[in-house]
């Protein structure tokens, strides 16, 4: 929690006090009694007034009584200041969930889940301003969300395994690749890089997933069968406690481990993605 605190100092200098620009007791204002005058009035006028801006002074602006808070109301101006991303939904106390995707590093994301997770986030991503290049096999599947974006032109297009450009992104327009390319996706073409991140869905564990698991800074896991969780444990470290709960994960709920941390979020849609994509759901 970060408080914006905010107060107009008083004192010399501030709107309608003594020693404002302008004011009573400032040269050239309404008290001044010694303006120049005679031959060389503008001259000394010219110059003065040159001093004046030189050291800060300028235009008169409109006056009106200084802004001031009560100590004891300070809190009221407190605001909420998270990191800045993608919310992907809300933890186990109800607090929102932030993924930063836009990113000045490399930045790999491998979800083994459902497609309408990942078209969740992808909706997400282009909210924020990202540009969102999906590689698929399976176009047909994101005609609607491209449709219902304009036709590609409002930062999401769908591009054949493979087939992706180069993105060229840049801290003004960050770009979120994904790769939904089935069980054993192909090394892509796109990778990662600064203001690039790649989120790779696999729809289940694969022969292939250690090697992306391994290259990934997060990875999301749905709801898995006891077999290949208890795989996914061995390969990342998992507690006995998650990995006997991924087996029963509701549609909607992810488990999200990064190198430092395990969080359990639950993706809520909203009315528009529910028009879009439907209720959240592991099977496709």
């Amino acid at each position: 929690m970060t408080a914006m605190r905010t107060r107009t100092a008083g004192g010399p200098g501030a709107y309608g006090a003594p020693g404002a620009a302008g004011g009573p007791g400032v040269p050239g204002g309404p008290g001044d009694t010694q303006a120049p005058t005679g031959a060389g009035a503008p001259q000394a006028t010219g110059r003065r007034a040159h001093e004046l801006l030189r050291t800060g002074f300028g235009l008169l602006g409109p006056r009106h009584g200084r802004h001031t808070l009560p100590a004891d109301d300070l809190d009221t101006l407190a605001l909420p200041i998270g990191d800045d991303g993608v919310v992907i939904g809300v933890d186990a106390e109800g607090q929102p969930a932030v993924l930063g995707l836009n990113r000045p590093t490399p930045y790999d994301v491998v979800l083994i889940g459902g497609l309408w997770t990942a078209q969740v986030f992808a909706l997400r991503a282009a909210a924020t301003g990202a540009r969102v290049a999906v590689e698929t096999g399976r176009a047909q599947a994101w005609t609607q969300m491209v449709h219902a974006m304009g036709g590609g032109q409002n930062g999401l297009a769908v591009y054949d395994v493979g087939r992706v450009p180069p993105q060229g992104a840049s801290a003004g327009t960050p770009v979120l690749v994904v790769r939904d390319c089935g069980m054993r996706p192909p090394r892509g073409r796109v990778v990662s890089g600064p203001w690039q991140s790649v989120l790779t869905l696999l729809p289940y564990l694969s022969p292939v997933a250690p090697r992306l698991l391994r290259q990934a800074r997060l990875v999301g896991v749905q709801r898995i069968s006891p077999d290949e969780a208890g795989e996914l444990g061995r390969t990342m470290g998992l507690p006995r406690a998650d990995v006997d709960s991924l087996p029963t994960l509701a549609d909607g709920i992810t488990l999200w481990c990064s190198d430092r941390d395990r969080q359990y979020v639950m993706t809520q849609p909203t009315d528009a993605e529910v028009g879009l994509l439907g209720t959240p759901r592991r099977m496709d």
